[in-house]
């Protein structure tokens, strides 16, 4: 039985609706919600004692519910006869005082201010089928009636589908006429999924339009958006402002009905939001293992990442997630990612918090009332501490936090917050730091003082960095480059002169320093505030033997080229970031591997020296392009790919003669490293410098 209109402009037609109702006999039709659906927002904004008038009332069942539960002053109009007579026999006995009258709403035979309420179930939505002239002035004449017959005071209730062109209508025009609009969200595609007749995939919302005393010469307009049916409304500053959170909210309930519908649907993230400051919370990926056997118990399940470490690979890369999906064993892995600058009192109060949100994001075929597992690792939430966050006018706006690894360690991070899920610097504190600060955030647990406080982790003197430990595998493999020099077993009593480009926290500059005794190292920064935060967080600082120039990269090899009497080095290291995250590649900008710089480079390394370079590069048409160019200035060219990591770290020498067969690479890596581990250097035993090259490849 055909029962919903071809076009939407047959719903603004009489005849449609006496023919509606005479196909649909005696059956309500529910539009957009029963009763037990809508009760929340109804009971909210109607008193028991108010009269209400709904117009466009057809067959539902919703004002007889309201009548049984109480709110017995209600008069019904609607334009079919049909409907009108039916509901009368219906009514007539059971519910004597409710009225149903058969009446064009855009032409009201009541006086003004005759009611405290006007309820309009989809009405509004049935009349605005379109934006043609017509269409708009029948609506106009049917809102300017609801504002006659509503006493100051009183509310007209719409629920609505919120279609951008409804929306717009309604919000313009109560606005303008000095109403307060509301806009109060009330069900959720979700509950409607399983129903044996489905209606829309959109969410259902209430326009709560409340009308004031005019006022001469004000140009008061007050917009607010309850999000969910408890909420507190929300105050936004325009009505464009209101119509596009109401789109994020459409968007994420067709979202939650696509994912239902079918696994699979690829990458899918989203943000979850503060409901009183609108800030992220919480970032979800979900993720389907379509190969998975189902049974009883493996549907779905919440992973919980915990804080600071949705920078590692197997939580913040498409594959890892992956990967950790598969290994978990659950057709639908949700990932839950927690946001620095939000406070969260443990795994318990998070999962409290998430439990009915994740479950819209649930696949279809979940057993009645499974138990959803929430996941993690080590069963926690983690440790973040903001140390401090400023802006800087090159990078913007930055954040150093110390957060806890999976051994306990604590490790302090540099992040850029334009790309907040890369670690920009990293270093790990020494041991009885973290043991301080592992005391004292149980001792300030019992206050109920949030995890993230500044207070949680001293201040960060220079001495609680471990200096002879590296985080990042790209900088341990760069390290490693240094066995391909001459004679790599004696360079401890060698002088060297490395050029290192890109200081960051200045881990890697310092490592040499303190490792390579008879080093000179220039370290060229362009962003004066790195150099504050590698000295004040990160325990750098200058020597004689180590010099910090803040300049372009660029512009400082341009400049030693041509010097009459330039200096040469036996390394040059590139460790520099893109600002320009359209480009492919973000490491280094594409300028530093120009034809015309590489020769400049070259011109200043000495003729036994290694370029190293890391790379990260996600086109490989790009990539193909710079290997290249490296290969045409440098003949003798390694790369050595960084596991899990889109690095590629290059080392580049000048006479491919002295290219190097895997063990003899190996062997020189191993002198080096029995050089280094000599008693009282202080050497992280985890570092394998010949493991950083056995999976070097030539190009």
């Amino acid at each position: 039985m055909n029962l919903l209109p071809k076009s939407s402009k047959e719903f603004g037609s009489v005849d449609y609706w006496e023919k509606f109702f005479q196909q649909r006999g005696k059956k309500a039709f529910e539009w957009y919600g029963t009763y037990l659906e809508l009760c929340g927002v109804l009971h909210k904004y109607i008193k028991p004692r108010e009269k209400v008038l709904v117009v466009g009332c057809g067959n539902s069942e919703l004002s007889e519910q309201l009548y049984d539960v109480g709110y017995q002053d209600i008069v019904n109009i609607d334009i079919s006869e049909v409907v009108i007579k039916q509901m009368k026999e219906r009514n007539a006995s059971r519910r004597p005082r409710m009225s149903f009258l058969k009446m064009d709403m855009t032409q009201m035979e009541f006086p003004d201010a005759s009611f405290q309420v006007v309820l309009d179930k989809g009405t509004l939505d049935a009349v605005l089928t379109d934006e043609e002239e017509k269409t708009l002035q029948q609506v106009d004449r049917m809102l300017a009636e609801v504002g006659r017959v509503l006493q100051v005071g009183g509310r007209y209730l719409c629920i609505s589908l919120a279609q951008a062109h409804v929306l717009k209508k309604a919000v313009g025009h109560f606005s303008r006429e000095g109403w307060m609009v509301r806009v109060h969200q009330v069900a959720s595609s979700q509950d409607q999924l399983l129903e044996a007749e489905p209606r829309f995939s959109l969410p259902v919302f209430a326009f709560i339009m409340t009308k004031f005393r005019p006022v001469t010469g004000s140009a008061l307009q007050i917009f607010e958006l309850c999000a969910q049916e408890q909420g507190k409304p929300v105050r936004l500053e325009s009505a464009e402002r209101l119509a596009e959170a109401v789109r994020e909210r459409q968007q994420y309930a067709w979202l939650c009905s696509q994912l239902y519908r079918k696994a699979g649907l690829g990458s899918v993230s989203l943000d979850l939001c503060n409901g009183d400051t609108g800030e992220p919370r919480y970032t979800l990926h979900v993720v389907d293992s379509p190969t998975v056997k189902p049974s009883r118990d493996n549907h779905f399940a919440i992973f919980i990442i915990p804080q600071g470490r949705e920078t590692e690979w197997l939580f913040g890369m498409e594959e890892g997630r992956k990967q950790l999906a598969a290994s978990a064993g659950f057709r639908r892995l949700i990932t839950v990612a927690l946001h620095r600058g939000q406070q969260y009192e443990g795994m318990d109060s998070i999962q409290a918090e998430l439990s009915a949100r994740v479950m819209e994001l649930a696949p279809a075929g979940m057993p009645a009332q499974l138990q959803v597992p929430f996941l993690s690792v080590g069963g926690d939430i983690g440790v973040r501490i903001v140390q401090h966050q400023d802006c800087s006018p090159l990078s913007g706006d930055y954040v150093i936090e110390d957060v806890q690894g999976d051994d306990k360690r604590y490790f302090r991070r540099l992040i850029f917050l334009s790309n907040r899920n890369v670690v920009q610097s990293e270093a790990r504190l020494l041991q009885d730091v973290s043991h301080r600060a592992q005391k004292k955030r149980k001792k300030d647990r019992k206050k109920h003082r949030p995890a993230d406080t500044p207070e949680d982790l001293p201040a960060a003197p220079g001495q609680s960095i471990d200096k002879s430990y590296l985080c990042c595998e790209h900088h341990k493999a760069m390290i490693a480059g240094l066995a391909l020099l001459k004679n790599p077993e004696r360079l401890l009593e060698t002088p060297l002169a490395l050029l290192v480009v890109g200081l960051g926290g200045g881990s890697l500059p310092l490592f040499i320093h303190d490792h390579f005794p008879k080093s000179c190292i220039h370290a060229v920064e362009i962003d004066p505030s790195m150099l504050e935060v590698a000295t004040q967080w990160f325990g750098f600082s200058q020597s004689d033997r180590m010099k910090v120039h803040i300049a372009d990269g660029l512009d400082f090899i341009t400049r030693l080229a041509e010097e009459e009497a330039r200096p040469h080095y036996d390394v040059i290291m590139f460790d520099v970031d893109s600002k320009d995250p359209t480009l492919g590649m973000s490491c280094p900008p594409p300028a530093f591997v120009a034809q015309l710089f590489l020769q400049k480079v070259k011109s200043i390394l000495t003729s036994e020296g290694v370029f190293i370079l890391n790379l990260v590069c996600r086109d490989l048409g790009l990539k193909d392009s710079v290997l290249a160019g490296l290969k045409a200035v440098f003949p003798l060219l390694y790369v050595r790919r960084i596991e899990g990591e889109v690095n590629e770290i290059l080392f580049c020498q000048l006479h491919s003669e002295s290219k190097l067969a895997t063990p003899e690479l190996l062997e020189m890596a191993q002198a080096l490293e029995q050089t280094l581990r000599k008693p009282g250097k202080g050497w992280d035993d985890t570092y394998v410098l010949s493991d950083m090259l056995n999976t070097v490849k030539i190009v």
